[in-house]
């Protein structure tokens, strides 16, 4: 999949500022989201799954990861929708993040 078609979504915060992304993931069909980024520039400080279907067949929900910004500048964020059994990605979602210097005091 050519990622640069993917149209991406911007964020913004400061340098030692943390924010936040939420994916869904059906997790009975083996859904997983993988992210991908330079651990110079970002952080993963959280990666948590709040399962929101009641059902003992059924194990989806919302996955929420938590990024801390470690250095100023643009930075790719990737996430790849991978599936146990297949070699591609079945989606992707791409973010801009934009660190800016931290807030003077």
């Amino acid at each position: 999949m050519d990622t640069s078609q993917i149209e991406s979504k911007p964020i913004r915060t400061s340098q030692s500022g943390t924010f936040l992304i939420h994916l869904w993931e059906d997790r009975t069909r083996g859904e997983q989201w993988v992210p991908t980024y330079d651990p110079k520039v970002l952080a993963l400080v959280e990666d948590d799954f709040l399962r929101t279907v009641s059902n003992n067949a059924v194990d989806s929900g919302r996955r929420s990861f938590e990024f801390q910004a470690l250095m100023t500048g643009m930075h790719r964020l990737e996430f790849s929708k991978r599936m146990a059994w297949k070699f591609t990605a079945e989606d992707r979602r791409v973010f801009e993040v934009t660190v800016l210097d931290p807030p003077a005091r």
